[in-house]
């Protein structure tokens, strides 16, 4: 038998220790010289025996316990399992933006998060008695300039950006088809093209992309849409059309998509952000283009928040996921697509006017 390092390995200290860590699956464990020595020689296929060649000072015995210890903390894939086949579709996917982009995309998913309001003020509250928050604001130079009184000469533009509020309590009524085509036409529809004389025909959106390259697909999960069954679908931008993912929704799927915060049940769609990553990569091979990936999910989700604004409806987003869950119903495999966002809409509350001041905040 033979075994090799995994692709998605990084060190660090902590509290003394030098932990090796599999930023994949959040594995770690206080390494040693053996470990780190066993790990070095671990860089391509190799069996136990050229191992201890490597390595005469250690016995074949403690050689044998580092490696099945390496192994069940996925430090060390075997040839022909099932880890070593992931292992390498995660290696040819993201090769490119390793390590940097993969620590920060990988070892961030599926983290905790509490839904409960009086744990997260006793927290804030521990925060405050800690140190007081830092200035929104940087303070004015003695020379600043003032600056005349700002006016939009749209107005009906200046009212939608001065309303966009994120909302949390919503009315039980249906959102209308209209309004739902109309969020996905004017957030994530394709308005025309560019010619490239290189790269041929590249799709104009609302929102700005990086390289015009547009990673970002979007999900619906229909809960209260008139016209449209329950289930989650996938919006087709070139043709305007929801196509069918999976029929039906738990109850509460909602909720927990979003790390248990039990308001968003009470959305009539939620809009599931997510990014293919080659479409990018292929384009900017170096780590810092993931950032224009992040930064294409907040410039649709903003755009969705003023449509939606506009059309008198109750936007939100949230950041607050449980990506693997989401990537699972989906049936995107969390490497080479993955959800980086969640936006959501219901319909106002009551007789609210959408042109007075909006709950939340």
């Amino acid at each position: 038998m033979r075994w090799r390092r995994v692709s998605s390995i990084f060190c660090y200290w902590s509290e003394g220790q030098f932990v090796v860590e599999n930023y994949r699956t959040r594995v770690s464990l206080s390494a040693n010289p053996i470990t780190a020595w066993v790990l070095h020689v671990f860089d391509d296929w190799c069996t136990l025996e050229e191992v201890h060649q490597r390595l005469p000072a250690y016995n074949r015995r403690s050689l044998r316990r580092s490696v099945q210890q390496l192994t069940r903390a996925g430090l060390l894939v075997q040839e022909g399992s099932w880890q070593s086949a992931d292992d390498q579709r995660f290696n040819e996917a993201w090769s490119y933006w390793l390590p940097h982009a993969g620590i920060l995309h990988f070892a961030t998913k599926d983290a905790p998060y509490s839904a409960s309001q009086k744990l997260i003020d006793e927290q804030l509250r521990s925060y405050v008695r800690q140190s007081p928050q830092p200035s929104f604001f940087k303070p004015a130079h003695a020379k600043a300039m003032c600056l005349p009184k700002s006016e939009l000469k749209d107005a009906e533009l200046a009212r939608v950006l001065l309303r966009r509020r994120t909302y949390r309590e919503f009315s039980r009524r249906k959102l209308d088809l209209g309004d739902l085509s109309t969020l996905l036409s004017y957030t994530w529809g394709v308005t025309g093209f560019l010619t490239s004389p290189l790269l041929g025909s590249l799709p104009l959106k609302t929102s700005a992309s990086a390289g015009a390259r547009h990673p970002c697909e979007v999900y619906v999960l229909a809960r209260k849409v008139k016209g449209v069954a329950a289930g989650l679908y996938h919006y087709a931008p070139d043709e305007h059309a929801l196509e069918p993912v999976s029929a039906g929704v738990p109850r509460g799927r909602a909720s927990q998509y979003c790390a248990g915060q039990k308001w968003v049940d009470g959305a009539a769609a939620l809009f599931l952000i997510t990014g293919v990553f080659a479409r990018s990569m292929w384009k900017y091979r170096f780590p810092r283009a993931y950032r224009t990936v992040l930064a294409d999910a907040g410039h649709l989700c903003q755009t969705f928040l003023l449509v939606a604004t506009h059309l008198g409806l109750a936007p939100f987003c949230t950041m607050a996921l449980k990506d693997s869950l989401i990537e699972r119903d989906l049936g995107i495999d969390g490497v080479n697509e993955s959800v980086l966002y969640v936006a959501g809409v219901g319909l106002l509350r009551g007789r609210s006017s959408p042109l007075a001041p909006p709950s939340g905040f």
